[in-house]
Parts: structure tokens; sequence; C-alpha cells
């Protein structure tokens, strides 16, 4: 399988098929890149060269028990750009990959990029800080890493069958099959770097990346978004943004990369080729 060796010895394992312009997809927490199937296929069908990892200790990565912040994500996807010598490349970032994308094109410049993509993602900051009255409190990630470590399994379970997908709503069909991928997914990764990934995803503040980026950004969110509030992340990100574009959808969970493939897909088309 391809991996490419860190800086620091990480072996991150990732997807490439099809030619053309690259788009390279970031994947949220804590799941790998099968969690882009629906995008893989339907882009390299569209004429695409299509590029997901999975992140270091998630799916088939290597489970290493540090380097679990955004430093290093944004550092091991510029990696991969750099061993698949990518140009002109388009990053499209899910949840906790937005903030990992946001990172990386900030941090790392924007020589290699054309575009940006962020979906339900977290920028610029979930938790709540003085500066940043209107985020979770701190005490809601501090539960979610209580689940984690006193039943990784059952949380796993928990998270999809509920608020992910939007399955607790009334009138939301629950897919099963959809819920075990999701479980499957999260089980393939390691416990350290989940645990770890909560810090990551939720005090991380993207602001200032954000301020830096000039290259054109849809920021695309669903506002029955119960893991990722709409309001305290989309029109905020947008607004920092230099050339960003906001698509709200009504009523779309925040995993809608998978139970609304249809609709993204064919949005992200449509602004790619604009």
């Amino acid at each position: 399988m391809p991996y490419v060796t860190t800086n620091d010895g990480v072996e991150i394992f990732y997807k490439d098929w099809g030619s053309g312009q690259p788009i390279v997809f970031s994947h949220g927490w804590p799941l790998s890149a099968d969690d882009w199937d629906a995008q893989l296929l339907f882009f390299v069908q569209n004429g695409y060269r299509v590029i997901a990892h999975d992140r270091r200790g998630h799916g088939r990565s290597t489970q290493v028990s540090d380097g679990h912040d955004m430093d290093h994500y944004a550092d091991d996807l510029a990696a991969l750009t750099a061993h698949l010598d990518l140009h002109d490349a388009i990053h499209v970032g899910h949840s906790t990959g937005g903030g990992e994308v946001a990172h990386y094109i900030a941090r790392h410049g924007e020589s290699r990029v054309a575009r940006g993509v962020l979906i339900s993602a977290v920028p610029p900051l979930m938790v709540q800080t003085e500066s940043n009255p209107g985020g979770l409190p701190k005490s809601v990630f501090d539960d979610l890493q209580a689940q984690l470590a006193a039943n990784r399994s059952e949380f796993y379970r928990a998270l999809p069958s509920g608020p992910f997908y939007g399955f607790n709503r009334d009138g939301v069909e629950s897919s099963e099959a959809i819920i075990e991928n999701w479980w499957r997914q999260g089980m393939m990764g390691g416990a350290k770097a989940h645990y770890d990934g909560i810090v990551a995803f939720s005090q991380t503040d993207f602001t200032e990346d954000l301020k830096k980026i000039t290259v054109p950004v849809l920021v695309m969110h669903g506002d029955d978004d119960q893991i990722v509030p709409y309001a305290d992340s989309a029109p905020l990100s947008a607004a920092l943004l230099k050339n960003g574009t906001l698509k709200t959808y009504a009523g779309f969970p925040h995993g809608m990369p998978t139970t609304q493939a249809d609709t993204i897909n064919a949005d992200l088309l449509e602004w790619i080729r604009s």
C-alpha cells in the first residue's frame, strides 16, 4: 500500500487515483480516507486526480503517541503534497479536515494550491473563550474525551447513530450501514490519537490562518449541524477569508458529504469549474 514517511518517522497512508488536476481530501475526526468514498469515485469519474490520506494515528497510518495537533497535521499534508509533487491542487477538508486544510495553506503557502473547500469545518474556533463567547464550553469536549476513554466502541456507535448524520431528527431515516462504516473507520485508528485530536479540533484558533489565505475558498455548511454549529463557524470563516464563498444547506447535518453526497458533489464540481 502507498505510504509517505514524515520527517518524524510517521507513515501516512494515502490513496491516489486517476489523472488531471489533483483534488486532495482531508477527513474528519476520528475517521479515515474511506470517508471520502463517494467523492473519490465521483471526481475520478469526472476527470480529476483524487488523493485522500489517513491522518496520523487514524486509519492505516502509524499509531504514534504524539504529534496529534494541527501543526503536525498540516506538516503531514505538506509531506504528502511534496512526495506526490502536486501543483494547482484543490484541497477539500471536512470537519477537522477543514482545519487541517486551512492551517496547511496558511502555514505552507499557496504555491501548490489552486483552491480550498471547507465542509462542515471546525474553523475559526470551536471552544468558548473570552474572545469567542459564542463557542461551545470546554466541558463539552472534556465529556467527549471521557466517553472515549470509558468505552470507545460504544461512543463510536452512539455518535453516528445520532447527531453526526442527524439520525436523531424526526423524519430522518437512519442507515445502519452508514453507522457501521463510521464505527469501522473509527475503531481502525488509535485511541490516543483520537483522544488528543479532540483538543486539536476544538481548541485550535484558525482565525489568523483564514486571514492569510488568498486563494478562492468555498465554505459549505448545513444549518442543522449538531457537531460544528453553523452560526459559530461557517459565516465567520467566510467573512475572515479574503476570497471566500459561503454556501448554506437548509436542514443538512454534519455528515452531509455522505448522506447528501449527490448534492454536495454536484455543487462542488460546479464551483471548481466556475
